[in-house]
């Protein structure tokens, strides 16, 4: 990489927080959280989900995630089943109601995004998000790496050999 890693952190994170901004501007109107949003938007598939998978994808610890599907089923958008598959995990669903909400949503988001649209061509878009994807791929990977403590100083190791 041509940059310094801290020039790249810098842009990756003013570039999501940017994101963010635009998208919950969207989701106010609808008195709906991103973290909200991601939930709806993975429940989307039919497939029913475990919290772990859940606290994964809307990227909140598990009581956040707890106090968010309470939230969620109270409205009526998600309801709670006991997984059949093992019998001490929950897997959470959407409501009919729920996929009301998440269509409602992501045509209202979909229709916002797509003014970005001009600014960035199909092709640079497909090459950012294909880059995105390889590069959080690569850091997950370095995960054992990027936590180990070097000798003597206390200091993180980024994915070097000691």
């Amino acid at each position: 990489m041509a940059r310094r890693p801290q020039e790249l952190l810098h842009l990756l994170t003013r570039a999501e927080r940017l994101s963010v901004r635009r998208v919950q501007c969207v989701l106010d109107e609808f008195e709906c959280s991103v973290e909200a949003w991601r939930v709806l938007d993975l429940l989307s598939d039919g497939q029913g989900h475990n919290m772990t998978a859940l606290a994964d994808h809307a990227f909140l610890p598990a009581p956040s995630l707890t106090k968010l599907i309470d939230q969620l089923v109270d409205q009526n958008l998600v309801f709670r089943r006991v997984d059949p598959a093992d019998r001490r995990r929950v897997l959470a669903h959407l409501t009919p109601r729920g996929m009301q909400r998440w269509q409602q949503l992501v045509r209202e988001v979909r229709a916002d995004w797509a003014e970005l649209q001009s600014l960035v061509s199909v092709e640079d878009g497909e090459r950012l998000e294909t880059l995105l994807d390889r590069l959080a791929e690569a850091m997950e990977g370095q995960g054992a790496t990027a936590s180990r403590v070097t000798s003597g100083r206390g200091e993180r190791a980024v994915g070097r050999a000691r």
